[in-house]
């Protein structure tokens, strides 16, 4: 066997699949935009200014991180 045989390398383990990790990253954004327009809708409903907006962009980057996390570090059945 050649050290540039084209035979697909095995999927399976944590970061080795393209599709889902595009998928977290995806996630991640979705939440995080989210948490921001839930903050800028309560801070115009309770006239805040602007700290509910930023309370809910650092939960949904917390969020979104154990989110991430966990989902990286899951090794599956055992």
């Amino acid at each position: 066997m050649t050290a540039n045989s084209q035979e697909p390398r095995p999927r399976g383990g944590p970061g080795q699949d393209p599709a889902r990790l595009a998928g977290i990253g995806l996630q991640f954004g979705i939440v995080l935009v989210a948490f921001l327009f839930l903050g800028r809708w309560l801070d115009e409903r309770l006239g805040t200014g602007p700290w509910l907006l930023m309370a809910g962009v650092f939960v949904g980057f917390a969020l979104s991180l154990l989110w991430m996390y966990r989902r990286l570090m899951d090794r599956g059945p055992r």
